[in-house]
């Protein structure tokens, strides 16, 4: 796979808006789905050693990855994939060895010193890993698949987070 073309902002009437505003959404993913549902759960899919994408800056490097999904009353509306680099040792290295089923953004944003970088989106097609990963877990055939990615840094590690909007998103406020 090439380097996918990342955009920092996206093009008016590009997006439907109820994508849209979670796609623009500048505060926690997390939080905002357990304001929007009843019953809130974050599903560990994969937690390993492995490589990271080839649009990620680790391009190719070993990096500890980490997916999820959110759910809301049982229904996946997020995919989110993570990366951390194994090269440096840090207290990101630790806490996210432990998270299990919580919450990244829970630490990302309520924990003091994270700083997060620009936003950027991509609009994901068959020939992007995430895309397929992403499509096991919604029963829609061949939908539109957004997703954003930033990266969060602290004392000196950072991990870089990417979440694809699934299909059930729209039936979120």
């Amino acid at each position: 796979m090439a380097r996918a073309l990342w955009r920092p902002r996206l093009r008016r009437g590009q997006v439907f808006a109820d994508v849209q505003s979670w796609l623009t959404e500048p505060g926690s993913l997390t939080a905002r789905c357990q304001r929007a549902c009843s019953s809130f759960r974050v599903r560990l899919v994969r937690f390993e050693k492995g490589r990271a994408l080839a649009d990620e800056a680790l391009a190719g490097r070993r990096a500890w990855v980490r997916e999820v999904l959110l759910e809301c009353d049982g229904m996946p509306v997020i995919f989110a994939h993570t990366t951390l680099s194994t090269a440096t040792n840090g207290p990101l290295s630790r806490w996210m060895a432990r998270l299990g089923e919580r919450s990244l953004g829970s630490l990302l944003f309520s924990f003091p010193g994270f700083t997060r970088g620009g936003i950027e989106f991509l609009r994901l097609d068959a020939r992007h890993p995430l895309y397929r990963r992403a499509m096991v877990h919604t029963q829609d055939a061949q939908p539109i698949l957004w997703a954003r990615r930033s990266r969060h840094s602290y004392r000196g590690q950072s991990v870089v987070v990417t979440e694809v909007f699934l299909p059930a998103i729209r039936g979120l406020a």
